[in-house]
């Protein structure tokens, strides 16, 4: 660890607009960024901002500001990827909270390293993708997740985490139960496979492979496959404020979803695996209830994917939390479900 004499400087009243993909204009009472770990260490062992709550913050992508933070915001600058460890089959992977999560997928797909090609292109830091158990196109972060190192906030040192003890589940894990407020996530590692098995099945990859030709497709063309989708139905934040899929897809009982299926019988739905439950798509829920393309002021639901609500320019945090609650009600009257929110709201 690095040798730091003097703790970050902190500044006050910082606005949060730049560190937000909604684009949402609060301020920060205080601000600092982290380059290290011990950074922060040192900070917290002079003492001056103990008074008040720390609030930590990656990429700011998945994270809904509805007022003005009375917090000091701990933006985590923690970067750097290393290999920690090989065999014939693997490599394990060392990257910093910090560190962009597109840019560690494209690290691991420039050297052909299998696993997390299925995750480009979503949005946020390396050390939020275990705290929200960040999937997409059939793959998880548990199914090639190793461990990470995170300090425990009361005891200031360093502990591990294997993935038992991080309790991984659909958009979950120990640090958004338990463990929430409790640690900073340092470092996360990652263990790949160097000989690539396509995860192609889910979505519209392998449709998207077939127009290009593509028969035998290396973890390149996945990846490239999976942006491509993805560019496709979803906004870029730096156009259009937005966090990305705003609702979690729900999940319930078989019994409840064979009702579902047989009053709507052209419903989307796939098999929980390990459970007799039923998943269906919140986006599809939502246009269904007539929301896509709604809009309201400046906060609206996209028009090419229903999942995410959107900040076409000077909606508050407040508005778009508003259309959610609504959005969430018609929801549980129209089809019976309770939708819950995949972002954080502050």
């Amino acid at each position: 660890m690095p040798s730091v004499k003097s703790a970050p400087r902190v500044f006050e009243h910082v606005s949060l607009l730049p560190y937000n993909t909604f684009g949402i204009d609060v301020a920060a009472r205080y601000f600092v960024e982290i380059n290290h770990l011990q950074e922060y260490i040192q900070l917290v062992e002079e003492g001056n901002y103990a008074h008040i709550k720390h609030l930590f913050l990656g990429g700011g992508s998945n994270l809904l500001l509805t007022q003005d933070v009375n917090a000091l915001v701990v933006k985590i600058q923690m970067n750097g990827i290393e290999v920690i460890d090989e065999d014939a089959d693997h490599v394990w992977v060392k990257a910093g909270a910090g560190v962009v999560w597109h840019d560690l997928v494209w690290y691991a797909v420039d050297h052909q390293w299998a696993g997390i090609e299925n995750l480009s292109l979503i949005p946020g830091t390396v050390g939020a993708a275990p705290m929200q158990n960040i999937g997409a196109y059939g793959v998880e972060i548990k199914d090639t997740f190793d461990h990470l190192d995170a300090l425990n906030l009361v005891t200031m040192e360093v502990e591990r985490f294997d993935s038992a003890r991080c309790e991984f589940g659909y958009r979950e894990s120990y640090f958004k139960h338990a463990g929430k407020g409790k640690y900073l996530i340092a470092s996360v590692s990652f263990r790949l496979n160097k000989k690539a098995q396509p995860q192609t099945s889910y979505g519209a990859i392998q449709a998207v492979l077939s127009e290009k030709g593509v028969n035998l497709p290396s973890i390149r063309d996945v990846a490239e496959a999976v942006i491509a989708i993805r560019e496709s139905k979803l906004p870029n934040p730096k156009e259009i404020g937005n966090s990305g899929s705003f609702f979690k897809n729900p999940t319930v009982s078989e019994p409840i979803a064979n009702q579902l299926i047989d009053q709507y019988p052209g419903i989307p739905h796939y098999p929980v695996v390990g459970s007799t439950d039923v998943k269906f798509p919140a986006g599809w829920l939502i246009e269904q209830a007539g929301w896509k393309g709604y809009r309201s002021g400046d906060a609206g639901v996209h028009a090419k994917q229903a999942l995410v609500l959107v900040n076409y320019g000077k909606a508050n945090g407040s508005e778009i939390q508003d259309l959610s609650e609504r959005i969430k009600k018609s929801i549980l009257e129209k089809f019976g479900i309770a939708l819950e929110t995949e972002v954080n709201i502050v």
